[in-house]
């Protein structure tokens, strides 16, 4: 089963603020990057909270940004036990034979239609095999019927319906919840302006409203996106989009790219609220 239809109703829900307007032409060539750095540069901002990976965050943002040593940053990648088991799960079902092929690091962090090859029947029994014995209750028995729904292994899936089930949103600490799903999904930010180090972005917040997560109108919000001039996303400026994990600017993002992204975030957002 493809991902669900949203109708016109879903969407204006859902998503009442998405596209921050532009006042500036931001379409710039975006040089790229392959799959092993693309990867650590989404996986830094966590890891370097501690919240997921090795404890190198160091070594993990000097690959980021040069790349040079690629076996050194695969052997990081790999431990990433929340991550790469979906990236081993797209890689497998797509036929693309390395997980950390940039088209499949790319479907996992931000969407796209490789994950359109990733069958129910391979999704439900690698969620069954991670996650069965850490759920309780009823947690286990939604989660289970969401392959069938249209759910795909992309980071949006993990955050706004794993995650929750593991503990966070059902212990009654429903701002904190919110507070952490926000920072742990990708979002996306139009650059106002620069500062240093730091960015100025419109983004997106998520809310929780009569009981249903959607996105809210956008704000601004600062976020970092150098460490002394070291970074991800080279001269980003004022009217160029750019992906942000946790605190840190991930990447400028393109058209299809920022379309990817938001479209599955919608899509996630929809599966996440039939079960809230």
């Amino acid at each position: 089963m493809g991902v669900p239809t949203l109708t016109r109703a879903d969407r204006t829900a859902i998503e009442p603020a998405l596209d921050p307007s532009p006042s500036v032409e931001w379409r710039r060539p975006i040089p790229s990057a392959s799959g092993p750095v693309r990867f650590a540069r989404y996986a830094f901002g966590p890891n370097r909270l501690g919240y997921c990976g090795p404890d190198e965050a160091g070594e993990l943002f000097a690959q980021a940004t040069v790349g040079r040593e690629e076996p050194r940053l695969r052997a990081l990648a790999q431990q990433f036990e929340g991550a790469y088991p979906y990236l081993e799960l797209i890689s497998r079902s797509s036929g693309i034979p390395d997980p950390l092929d940039a088209r499949v690091v790319e479907a996992y962090w931000l969407g796209s239609p490789v994950l359109e090859r990733v069958r129910p029947q391979d999704l439900g029994p690698s969620l069954e095999r991670r996650f069965r014995s850490r759920l309780r209750g009823d947690a286990w028995r939604w989660l289970a019927t969401k392959p069938d729904a249209g759910a795909v292994p992309v980071h949006a899936f993990h955050v706004l319906d794993v995650f929750p089930r593991l503990g966070l949103l059902r212990s009654g600490e429903t701002d904190r919840a919110l507070e952490v799903m926000d920072s742990c999904r990708i979002r996306w930010g139009r650059v106002l302006e620069r500062d240093g180090d730091w960015l100025v972005v419109s983004a997106v917040p998520l809310e929780l409203e009569g009981g249903k997560l959607r996105l809210g109108p956008a704000r601004p919000e600062r976020i970092r996106g150098w460490s002394d001039g070291a970074g991800f996303v080279e001269d980003a400026g004022p009217g160029d989009v750019v992906s942000i994990h946790w605190d840190w600017a991930c990447e400028r993002l393109d058209d299809q790219r920022l379309a990817w992204l938001r479209d599955s975030t919608t899509r996630e957002l929809e599966l996440a609220n039939r079960t809230i």
